[in-house]
């Protein structure tokens, strides 16, 4: 209750920020939808005491992750606020994981992007390796860093593609590093 009070506080204060400016640091319009895709690769990792139980061979569940996202990125000004959602396939112990979050974050530098999520994850474990299929909120932090950040910018432009890192947590019982591309269209 106490995220979602801060939460709800921070989109209340996002209008008036956001009528500081015409346009986004990236030179792009500061109001509008930008949608995206992406992919991502990376781990997921849960503690031995976590919600999945333990499994009489390890007692920990994990596995690598390959990921397809799509989501909607709003602006407003020098900030932004978004929807996403994920569909993974998982590894070893990981059979598939569905979620579905919201984003608020800031744009930094020419083309790059600063965020903070929530939401709510499905994790499917494979049964034959004693894990259960659960569901739990999922948060995270993450970054965009985009073409011009790194001396690109004539190759795609303002959007174009971005290289995101993110690391979640799965009800703060699990460490979820991920890495890929993200193409804004």
């Amino acid at each position: 209750m106490k995220t979602f009070f801060l939460a709800a506080l921070a989109l209340a204060a996002l209008p008036t920020a956001a009528m500081a400016q015409d346009t986004a640091p990236d030179g792009t319009p500061a109001f509008g939808i930008e949608p995206y895709v992406g992919v991502l690769g990376g781990y997921h990792s849960f503690d031995r005491l976590s919600e999945f139980g333990t499994s009489g061979r390890r007692g920990r569940m994990d596995g690598a992750l390959i990921s397809g996202i799509a989501g909607v990125n709003v602006p407003l000004g020098p900030v932004f606020v978004g929807a996403e959602g994920n569909a993974t396939k998982g590894f070893k112990d990981i059979d598939w994981e569905y979620g579905v979050k919201g984003r608020i974050g800031a744009r930094a530098g020419d083309s790059g992007m600063i965020y903070a999520s929530a939401g709510y994850q499905w994790v499917n474990g494979k049964g034959n390796r004693g894990f259960a299929d659960r569901s739990d909120w999922i948060y995270g932090v993450g970054l965009e860093v985009g073409p011009k950040d790194i001396g690109l910018g004539g190759l795609t432009g303002n959007s174009g593609v971005r290289l995101r890192l993110q690391a979640e947590t799965y009800d703060f019982d699990s460490v979820r590093p991920m890495a890929g591309l993200v193409f804004h269209l």
